[in-house]
């Protein structure tokens, strides 16, 4: 290696070993009494010192932000944030608490029965939206009904968790990692949909016969919630909401057949809706500030986060580093090898790095190797590691990172130790399905 490369591979794991230090220690810091998350400060600065050090040039770095192709950091924030802020509406007007309250009513005093009716909302909701979002959405709602209920809250989070990171897998829109490591692939949503259901629907059965498995006893105590009425819910608001979140997936469903960029229906959905939003508060008085909050509540600290990311990768890729990972991983050379050496490193790579870099980084390594049946069964193996390594350790995603910092906030006691316990009972199964299942859809 030349001086130069053994540089940037040194900054780049020196970066991710601060991520992983941020993570543990310190992920967000508490300013005016908001909680700020900070743990994108060590790309950032992983990314300055490449800059500063000549590495990569601020020409360089410009030309892969704004390069024409789908590959590009800004094209796919903008679908990310797109969809987000959509999904994030119906949980303002109270959708997803309504659908919540209305699960809860059919347990009928069964915990068993609200375990497997949790779950099916959970991964069907995250199948059309996204894996943070319902994390986000439905983990104060278990929090404050198992302790009304006086119930042990743990059966329903993990397994709330677990969906959410599984079926995220079903489409390109349910993760961010999967619209990043397809972009520019060719491949259309419906051809990803296709490979992906059956993976998905085995990982999906699987996770949930294992959590049952772990809680089953846990869940023989009976059921008693305290009665309380259902959430309210402004209708028009609400067929506005679902009109475009469903119109917008139908149309990314056929946007290859109409060469439209995916980035492209997604912002355009969230513009009518924040028109269509606008107008109706003003025609009928009522508060304007809904789009307002949505905007706010979007996770934005992943924008410095990819980019920074984006811009190490870029120097791995400049100084040959990318191509001599994706020599390595692609020596078995067959579907059956490419699908575990890609599935397993990608999965376990996820939990080092996190596994948005991690897609970063793949997604040069795969874009590196000639084109053929084994750089789509690498592409996809990727999309399952990057998913499912989100229950392994709680470094294994945002999605994560966030949950562990909702628990805490909400008392309930989940220790690394004990995260690990859980989500390796879960997981070594999960993707031992979904990469079989994978393999049988090739």
């Amino acid at each position: 290696m030349s001086p130069n490369t053994i540089a940037v591979l040194s900054i780049f794991l020196v970066t991710c070993a601060a991520l992983i230090t941020l993570v543990f220690v310190k992920p967000a810091v508490m300013i005016g009494g908001k909680k700020i998350s900070i743990f994108w400060l060590a790309p950032l600065c992983g990314a300055i010192a490449l800059t500063a050090g000549g590495f990569i040039t601020p020409a360089e770095i410009a030309a892969g932000l704004t390069s024409a192709g789908d590959v590009n950091p800004i094209k796919i924030l903008l679908l990310f944030f797109s969809m987000t802020m959509m999904s994030v509406y119906l949980d303002e007007i109270g959708f997803f608490r309504l659908l919540a309250h209305k699960v809860l009513g059919r347990a009928k005093g069964s915990q068993t029965t609200l375990f497997f009716l949790l779950y099916g909302l959970v991964s069907v909701l995250t199948v059309f939206t996204s894996n943070d979002i319902i994390v986000l959405t439905f983990t104060p709602f278990i929090c404050h009904f198992a302790k009304s209920a006086r119930i042990d809250p743990l059966p329903y989070l993990v397994s709330e968790f677990v969906a959410a990171n599984t079926w995220s897998m079903a489409l390109i829109i349910g993760n961010p990692t999967n619209i990043y490591l397809m972009s520019g692939t060719g491949i259309s949503f419906l051809s990803y949909t296709a490979k992906m259901i059956l993976p998905t629907a085995m990982a999906g059965l699987i996770s949930l016969g294992v959590l049952y498995l772990i809680f089953k006893k846990k869940l023989k105590s009976p059921l008693n919630p305290e009665d309380s009425p259902a959430p309210t819910v402004d209708l028009p608001t609400e067929v506005i909401g679902l009109v475009h979140l469903g119109g917008c997936i139908l149309l990314l469903s056929v946007s290859s057949f109409l060469n439209l960029p995916m980035w492209l229906i997604t912002c355009l959905f969230f513009l009518s809706l924040v028109v269509f939003t606008m107008a109706i508060g003003f025609f009928r008085r009522r508060s304007v500030f809904l789009i307002a909050r949505c905007i706010i509540r979007a996770p934005w600290d992943l924008a410095p986060f990819v980019i920074s990311m984006f811009i190490l990768v870029l120097a791995l890729g400049k100084y040959g580093i990318t191509g001599a990972l994706g020599g390595f991983l692609s020596q078995p050379e067959t579907v059956g090898g490419t699908v575990a050496s890609f599935g397993v490193s990608s999965f376990f790579a996820a939990n080092v790095v996190n596994n948005i870099p991690m897609s970063v980084l793949y997604s040069s390594v795969i874009g590196g190797m000639e084109s053929s049946p084994l750089t789509v069964a690498a592409l996809f193996s990727a999309v399952i590691g990057s998913n499912l390594g989100a229950f392994f350790t709680p470094t294994g995603a945002l999605a994560g990172i966030m949950w562990t910092g909702q628990l805490h906030d909400h008392g309930v006691s989940f220790s690394f130790t004990r995260f690990v316990k859980y989500g390796a009972t879960v997981a070594v199964p999960a993707i031992t399905a979904a990469l079989l299942g994978l393999w049988l859809c090739l």
